[in-house]
């Protein structure tokens, strides 16, 4: 029998704060960041942001052109914000889901209750902030 691996993500207070700076300051447009970090024995630490070159950030949407990114193979995964205020994930988010985890986050950008972590296939995963 396949046994699915549960992964855990974790990341920095202080980053998650400045995720939410980010997504504070586009408001309401939609914010969007490349994740840079490590898996290692079933956790996922983010380590790091990365500003997606040319990124577009519009009304409803996101976008980035991933041609347009040097070879790094530490990016992890996306995040962005959804300012309606729902932590799902929306079919176009896992139809081009980049990395091993999509992050969003929501108004009002505060605390660990507005930030979700899914898998690309939508699954949700567990996040452990860490201060």
């Amino acid at each position: 029998m396949y046994m699915v691996e549960s992964v855990v993500v974790q990341l920095p207070m202080a980053l998650l704060n400045a995720i939410y700076a980010g997504s504070k300051q586009l408001y309401p447009r939609e914010s969007f960041l490349l994740l840079r970090g490590k898996k290692r024995n079933g956790v996922i630490k983010v380590s790091d942001l990365v500003v997606a070159p040319f990124a577009v950030h519009g009304l409803n949407f996101a976008h980035f052109n991933p041609y347009m990114l040097p070879s790094d193979f530490s990016l992890i995964g996306t995040v962005h914000s959804h300012p309606s205020g729902d932590l799902s994930p929306s079919h176009v988010d896992l139809n081009y889901f980049f990395g091993r985890i999509l992050m969003i986050v929501v108004p009002p950008f505060e605390r660990e209750k507005c930030v979700a972590v899914y898998d690309s296939n939508g699954d949700r995963l567990p996040v452990q902030v860490k201060s």
